[in-house]
């Protein structure tokens, strides 16, 4: 990259973002922006007056938990990678963060060097998900049908999901409520859903990695 990146750094615990500011210095040396977040809203309301070029993004806050906030921010922001940094450390973790379109996933447990390398490989553009051995895992169906998606529709269910009503969304995303209820058109088919109740049960299901 010709200038220094911004990364959105989106954590509650202090020390655990002051370590992924190091390893950002340390993957760019020449210089890189760090802005820090702590809840969910307080990356939300960045995004509305910053641009980053990527999101690491810790799994459990505050205001959202698991898979949530990755579905939030990717509506809010579809063309800036988000990349999962978690303590939790499962396959299952993995395939749905990739399923639901993450640009990658950091176990908390990496060295400063691994950490400095997956970031400089993700704002480069590519991947980073960690190797595992093991028999593979059944598609996640419910994620992939929420990728599917559009940001505007992941928008909307996400308000449903916070429990919104139809004006509310529409205030919040600065549309019709006629254009609200178009999109629940599009995604009650898309999620093969035949109402909110359907859809909010496979939303939970995409976002939580209950067994």
């Amino acid at each position: 990259m010709t200038q220094a990146p911004r990364v959105l750094i989106v954590d509650d615990h202090p020390l655990f973002r002051d370590a992924l500011e190091t390893a950002l210095e340390c993957a760019f040396p020449a210089g890189a922006v760090a802005l820090h977040a702590s809840s969910l809203s307080g990356a939300l309301s960045c995004l509305k007056t910053n641009d980053v070029e990527l999101i690491l993004l810790d799994l459990n806050l505050g205001d959202s938990a698991e898979f949530d906030g990755l579905t939030r921010l990717k509506a809010a922001d579809p063309g800036c990678p988000i990349v999962v940094v978690s303590a939790t450390e499962t396959p299952q973790a993995y395939d749905t963060a990739r399923a639901l379109g993450a640009a990658g996933y950091l176990p908390k447990s990496m060295s400063l060097d691994d950490l400095s390398a997956a970031l400089a490989t993700t704002l480069d553009g590519g991947q980073w998900f960690p190797e595992y051995v093991g028999t593979s895992l059944p598609n996640n169906d419910a994620a992939e049908r929420i990728a599917s998606l559009t940001p505007a529709q992941r928008r909307v269910l996400a308000g449903l999901s916070a429990g919104l009503l139809n004006k509310q969304i529409a205030f919040e995303m600065d549309i019709s409520v006629a254009t609200v209820k178009a999109h629940m058109t599009a995604i009650f088919r898309k999620l093969g859903a035949n109402n909110r109740t359907q859809a909010l049960l496979i939303y939970q299901e995409a976002t939580s990695l209950a067994e």
